[in-house]
């Protein structure tokens, strides 16, 4: 199961890396974007790159966590780590109430059937996969 949240993590950072570098497809429905069709926000290159970082990092988070890579600080702090991870992921899959998540109000944008169908349940079940590997 480490090899699967480790797969997507690598995959997500890669699409977020395609996205920095120029790359269109899939960017159209990446964004939140309310009833008229407006984007919430433009996310920057450099942005886009963060997100990439993080997530590559989030996946050398759950290797080390698990004993695939040496880390250099105490293995609580790996643990303490990987279930902030899943925080985050269950977070954003609860959502902020209005565009995105499960209790999202607008729901008749691109974004937010894609957000019904794949965004929100793949974090949800990263989120609850990260807590619960085993160690």
């Amino acid at each position: 199961m480490v090899t699967a949240v480790v797969a997507v993590l690598l995959a997500l950072s890669g699409l977020h890396v395609y996205w920095a570098l120029g790359g269109r497809r899939g960017v159209a429905v990446a964004v939140p974007t309310s009833p008229n069709g407006a984007q919430l926000f433009r996310p920057s290159i450099l942005a886009t790159l963060m997100v990439a970082c993080a997530l590559g990092l989030a996946a050398l988070l759950v290797l080390a966590a698990h004993g695939v890579l040496r880390a250099p600080v105490p293995e609580v702090l790996l643990i303490v780590g990987e279930r902030a991870l899943a925080c985050v992921f269950l977070l954003r899959a609860l959502g902020e109430f209005r565009y995105v998540g499960l209790f999202r109000r607008v729901r008749a944008t691109p974004f937010a059937r894609w957000d019904a169908w794949l965004f929100t349940p793949l974090c949800l079940l990263l989120g609850v996969v990260v807590w619960t590997l085993p160690r």
